[in-house]
């Protein structure tokens, strides 16, 4: 069998991996610190939302290729809450945020067409990426004193192949919100190199302490696709349901051609469409219990920290995953690895195109007692890694 190049990853097992599968199946307990989906956290989700799937207009089959409009209003009314006033025409609904960013890259590039995305960043955008045959070019985010875009950076990712940035606000893992002066940067190079705007805000209503501002509204002169899901915003990844708003010049151009890509696939189906309004009105029992959460999990880490200067937390403005900077003194693989054997998990920084050595990612979501065990293992090792360095010199 001929295989396609696209699909020439490396499908080996990789070390951390396998470490991680032999534990568990070794019956080992680990404290799993990467715990990402709201379902197996702990929360406790309203009573009948499930009842929403059951309505008989369902058993009516209409392929309406933008979707529902009944569901495209219901995310109106959504963008209304947070003071964005959209018309339903201007959305597309997709199964997940993955398809949207597959339409959206079939809709703006051609093969071998670049898309310029921010690192440090979530790394599902190469395989994305790869299977539409498009290009990554990375940009910097730098720290300093807080997370922000380096604009040099952006300038040489940039080439005449470029077609488009992404930008995902608020960024997994940083967790920084794109500042009013960075948006009016972007715009302003989108409009000197012909370039479109995907702003992913799956974690726009999970502010640690504010809110963020939705590009939903716009920028002048810029076409902007805004992506988002139910997924993040009602705590439901196993519902499938997402969603583009265009914005910006040849919007309808824009939409006409999504359209009948959408068309051609037909994904959405009938029963999440109608039952979105009210999951939409239920979200808030969910968000307020992550956000809570996060809040207490965030607290608890800043108090054990303190004690520990070798670790730094770094700043968070929103979503679920703060960033630890460690001593780069070994690869971060070895430093997991290590954690592993003393029965916590957590991302090495290079998985989100952070430096190989010095960096750890982990989530806020866990429940309290599962965070603070496997907290409380990260500490004692990076004490006594700190003894043994202390000792050595």
């Amino acid at each position: 069998m001929r295989f396609s190049q696209r699909t020439g990853w490396n499908t080996e097992e990789s070390e951390l991996a396998r470490a991680h599968r032999l534990r568990l199946q070794a019956g080992l307990p680990i404290d799993d610190l990467t715990a990402s989906n709201p379902t197996r956290c702990g929360f406790s989700y309203p009573a009948g939302l499930l009842d929403a799937l059951n309505d008989p207009r369902a058993l009516d089959y209409d392929p309406q290729p933008k979707g529902l409009r009944i569901a495209r209003q219901a995310v109106c009314e959504y963008y209304a809450g947070n003071g964005v006033v959209l018309d339903p025409d201007q959305l597309v609904l997709t199964t997940s945020t993955s398809e949207a960013y597959s339409f959206l890259f079939r809709l703006l590039c051609d093969p071998g067409s670049e898309i310029v995305i921010f690192q440090p960043g979530y790394p599902l955008f190469d395989f994305l990426a790869a299977l539409d045959d498009v290009q990554l070019k990375p940009a910097p985010l730098i720290y300093e004193n807080g997370w922000q875009i380096d604009f040099g950076g952006v300038r040489r990712a940039i080439s005449d192949k470029t077609r488009a940035i992404v930008l995902v606000h608020p960024n997994n893992p940083t967790g920084h919100f794109t500042k009013p002066w960075e948006a009016g940067e972007l715009a302003r190079l989108c409009r000197e190199f012909n370039l479109s705007l995907i702003v992913d805000e799956v974690f726009l209503d999970y502010g640690i302490g504010s809110a963020g501002s939705s590009f939903a509204s716009g920028l002048e002169g810029v076409p902007v696709f805004v992506v988002s899901g139910l997924s993040k915003v009602a705590g439901l990844p196993q519902m499938k349901a997402a969603w583009i708003v265009a914005t910006g010049p040849e919007r309808d151009q824009a939409l006409a051609r999504l359209e009948i890509i959408a068309d051609t696939f037909l994904s959405m189906n009938a029963p999440v469409q109608w039952a979105l309004r009210t999951w939409f009105e239920q979200r808030g029992q969910i968000q307020e219990q992550i956000r809570t959460r996060v809040a207490a999990n965030l607290a608890s880490l800043d108090r054990r920290l303190s004690a520990l200067p070798a670790l730094q937390r770094l700043k968070v403005e929103a979503g679920w995953y703060p960033v630890l900077r460690i001593p780069a003194i070994e690869p971060d693989e070895h430093t997991v690895l290590a954690l592993l054997e003393q029965g916590v998990w957590l991302h090495p920084g290079y998985f989100f195109g952070m430096p190989e050595s010095g960096w750890l990612v982990m989530s806020l979501l866990p429940q309290e007692e599962e965070f603070s065990n496997g907290l409380g293992i990260l500490i004692n090792y990076f004490r006594k890694d700190q003894r043994s360095n202390t000792n050595e010199g």
